[in-house]
């Protein structure tokens, strides 16, 4: 029997946000960036390549650390972490990487260049190649540089990034001087060039020549200015670019403005035309069924992330929050649908991404796998830590629910109940939990001790495909894990 695949599919104390799947023969590879547990800024630690058969999706494999900031001649104490990469196999048949580095909570990140490194295996140890280049030799920075996304297009070799709202800047002539003196301290370039048309901000496309380094030509500004017209106002690029060509169409997912979801927009060519979307996933599930942002369902925060096509099926990979910040993100992925017309429907994120269907009613599983952790009144926020919020965390050895008080909803997705008959919950602290499918009540449990107890009670009347639901009733509760038997 294969083993199960959930969410966070990655081993519970790996954080592996920003994540770009490429399958390369048999197996499916994920490039990263590599966040610390419990960490107190963004990408703390070397990349490190995790990849499972295309067929058993259960099963991430890792061989370490490839490739760290100290292997750059950029590293240094204002520029100590590399941020969000991707990998591309060029025409050589060797794997290029592309990241930029930066510095504590994105200090220095958008200074440029983007780095390159070279590997002979898509998960072997990486060497360091150069930068991004002008013809003339110079680092590439007509652009701010920011989470670079590769493709090679039949041999054409095709880098996007970018970061900021550039478009919003022209929606009025009032806030542009405002906004420009904001962009001026973020990007460090002077405030004169934001705002028009040659604005360094925004997603943009370059083509590089056969060294996988040097600048062929340059497209800023791929994305149309947001408008209620084109469907992008609300929605406008942020960073996170990612690119897939599938048939004769560009497929361009990028994190928007509301930086919780991922977006695409879609075109027959690779550096204009890109028609909106809509939004393919969110991790506080925004957007679903016309679910409000003030009603997002965990906390919050960045988002970064592609698509991909594995044994026959096509997934949205993406991270989800811990530790009550964006400091800790675990690697989550989703089933997609890509329609006849080409559009995807946005997805819930789910308990069982990558399974396949829903997780079997029997066994023990991580607390931590919920898909849904909420109080009612969640926040987003990026770049910073939140205290008191129910959140994954870790005490060094085991990760685990916490802060879970009254009013506290723990939802998973999904489970096959029908012939599940009892769970036992392993939880301290003093409280009361109403175990549901979130139609019907099965059991309400009582838990009274300052180290891990279990508590058992009844399943009866479970479904096929059926959510499992933890109502906090009172008290102040720590949840590590449950059983279904």
């Amino acid at each position: 029997m294969k083993q199960q695949a959930f969410n966070p599919f990655l081993p519970l104390d790996t954080y592996i946000p920003d994540g770009e799947p490429h399958v390369f023969g048999d197996r499916v590879y994920l490039y990263g960036s590599h966040d610390k547990e419990g960490g107190n800024t963004f990408c703390m630690l070397g990349y490190e390549v995790w990849s499972a058969p295309v067929d058993d999706l259960g099963n991430w494999t890792s061989s370490g650390i490839v490739f760290s900031p100290k292997d750059t001649p950029y590293y240094c104490e204002e520029r100590p972490y590399l941020y969000a990469p991707d990998c591309v196999r060029g025409n050589d048949g060797r794997y290029y990487l592309y990241c930029c580095p930066a510095g504590d909570k994105g200090k220095g990140g958008y200074d440029g260049p983007i780095l390159v490194a070279v590997s002979d295996a898509p998960d072997g140890r990486f060497t360091y190649l150069g930068e991004v280049k002008h013809p003339d030799g110079t680092p590439f920075q007509d652009c701010v540089l920011f989470d670079p996304a590769a493709i090679n297009d039949g041999g054409v070799i095709r880098l996007y990034g970018g970061t900021g709202l550039w478009g919003g800047m022209q929606i009025t002539r009032r806030n542009r001087f405002v906004m420009a003196k904001i962009a001026s301290a973020v990007y460090h370039r002077p405030p004169e060039v934001f705002g028009g048309e040659n604005d360094p901000l925004g997603p943009f496309m370059l083509v590089l020549d056969d060294d996988m380094m040097t600048v062929r030509s340059c497209t800023p500004h791929i994305l149309p200015v947001p408008s209620k017209i084109n469907g992008f106002l609300g929605h406008a690029f942020y960073e996170g670019a990612s690119i897939r060509k599938i048939g004769d169409t560009y497929y361009f997912l990028y994190s928007s403005e509301r930086n919780h979801e991922l977006c695409y927009a879609t075109s027959k060519y690779p550096d204009r035309g890109f028609v909106f979307g809509g939004t393919v996933v969110s991790n506080g599930d925004v957007g679903f069924l016309g679910r409000k942002q003030k009603d997002r369902l965990n906390h919050t925060g960045t988002t970064h992330g592609g698509i991909e096509k594995i044994g026959g099926k096509w997934y949205v990979f993406y991270h989800r929050q811990s530790h009550g910040s964006d400091y800790s993100r675990q690697a989550c992925a989703e089933p997609i649908e890509i329609m006849e017309d080409g559009s995807i429907p946005q997805v819930p994120i789910s308990s069982c991404g990558l399974n396949g269907g829903p997780l079997r009613g029997e066994g023990e599983y991580p607390a931590v796998i919920c898909c849904h952790l909420t109080n009612g009144k969640m926040p987003h926020g990026g770049n910073r830590t939140f205290k008191g919020l129910p959140m994954v965390t870790d005490d060094g050895s085991e990760r685990f629910l916490t802060n879970l008080t009254r009013g506290v909803l723990v939802r998973y997705r999904s489970f096959g109940l029908l012939e599940t008959r009892s769970i036992v919950l392993k939880a301290r602290g003093r409280g009361r939990i109403r175990v549901s499918d979130g139609k019907k009540t099965f059991c309400t449990l009582e838990c009274s001790s300052k180290s891990w107890e279990s508590v058992r009670g009844p399943i009866a009347g479970g479904e096929e495909n059926s959510a499992l639901e933890f109502h906090i009733e009172r008290g102040f509760l720590e949840l590590l894990s449950f059983t279904l038997e």
